[in-house]
């Protein structure tokens, strides 16, 4: 056995396995065998791409640099805000990092953790890939279609507010897609995916429009998969009317008919989600949250529907739901990304064939790993994050 394998060995059995929960058993007995085959997968992301700033908001400052007590939950910077209003207030925004942004690139960096072969298509940056891509642009094949979005995102201890200059997404649709690479080459990069991606419906306007297009123009030209995955995430469509986020996912459901589609939710989605399906929202309990996947993937007719609140994740098939807690902490080194993260590790499990209940761990500890480390984990790390989380 080789040095790094033994490490590996070493790690996930830190702890007695006899020991470990259930599902966290029967996912590792899954992962183990399958995940070399990580290698041989191939997905397709996009379409967004945004710069991300992370600032801490500053309530006391006693010195120079990060010499201050912070504004430390998003509801005492609310209040701050709203007393301020007819007058004014000034609020210093700490800067702690410039990163990869945009649902899309997030998720296509954790994938390429995992060990997944990646073509990414979206917002990168004109002329040239913006600095912030160019370990993902080295490492996956790029198609940069216009300048990227920028966020900044002001983190506190129970939430983020992210505050985004978004214009240039506007250049996103299916005429720029095929100028830029080639409407061949776009075909037959969807036609070699295992996973096809497309994220941030929200905050890209023509995406309903590129959905319809990718079914009319592309799918039927291609042969037929049942294999092939199509996942698909919002991103928080609280701007947009309940009836573009309904065209939005009639057109999402269109796809089933090409291979299996996986809609993926936070909480919040799927309380805006459900009712404007005319379905009850979910809290956020295991009752809830199993009875609202399994009754908007019934709505839809598609292959399943995940819903990840921060404290557990669960999941409606064919087969039916499945749930499992996930390893939730008050003090996470950052959130920014945990979602899409969560959501490459779910897709990660689909495309190494796991079970929705293994699917859902997979993601969760995945997430987990991320908002306690700030890095993407490949597999071995995810496998010794699921066998030792308190």
């Amino acid at each position: 056995m080789r040095e790094c394998d033994c490490r590996r060995a070493l790690a996930i059995f830190a702890r007695p396995f006899i020991f470990l929960p259930m599902f966290r058993q029967r996912t590792l007995q899954q992962l183990g065998p399958r995940r070399d085959g990580i290698s041989a997968c191939r997905a397709l992301v996009g379409l967004d791409g945004f710069v991300d700033t992370i600032v801490t908001p500053v309530g006391l400052r006693r010195g120079a640099g990060d010499d201050f007590t912070p504004i430390a939950t998003l509801t005492e910077f609310g209040n701050r805000v709203v007393a301020a209003g007819g007058k004014s207030t000034n609020i210093e925004l700490y800067p702690r990092i410039d990163k990869l942004g945009g649902n899309g690139p997030i998720m296509a960096n954790a994938l390429l953790a995992s060990g997944v072969r990646v073509t990414y298509i979206g917002a990168l940056g004109t002329p040239a890939v913006h600095p912030v891509f160019a370990d993902m642009a080295a490492r996956a094949r790029t198609i940069s279609l216009c300048d990227a979005a920028h966020t900044t995102a002001v983190e506190c201890e129970d939430g983020k507010l992210m505050l985004g200059i978004m214009r240039s997404l506007d250049e996103v649709t299916y005429d720029r897609i095929c100028a830029v690479m080639g409407e061949a080459a776009f075909h037959a990069e969807i036609a070699g995916a295992g996973l096809i991606s497309f994220v941030n419906w929200t905050m890209i306007p023509n995406m309903t429009a590129i959905f319809n297009a990718v079914v009319e123009k592309v799918l039927p030209k291609l042969p037929a998969s049942s294999g092939r995955i199509f996942f698909f995430d919002l991103a928080d469509p609280e701007k947009r009317s309940a009836d573009d986020l309904r065209a939005a996912l009639a057109a999402i459901a269109r796809f089933q008919a090409f291979g299996s589609v996986t809609l993926g939710l936070n909480l919040k989605e799927a309380q805006q989600v459900a009712p404007a399906l005319g379905l009850a929202a979910p809290a956020s309990d295991e009752t809830t949250l199993r009875a609202a996947a399994a009754a908007i993937r019934a709505k839809l007719s598609v292959g399943t529907v995940v819903i990840h609140p921060r404290e557990s994740a669960a999941c409606a098939t064919a087969a039916g739901t499945a749930w499992v807690p996930g390893p939730y902490t008050s003090k996470p080194l950052i959130t920014t990304g945990a979602g899409d993260h969560f959501n490459a590790g779910f897709t990660t499990g689909q495309l190494l064939r796991l079970d929705p209940e293994a699917c859902l761990t997979v993601g969760v500890s995945t997430s987990g790993h991320y908002v306690r480390t700030g890095e993407s984990p490949s597999l071995a790390a995810i496998e010794s994050f699921l066998a030792n989380w308190g």
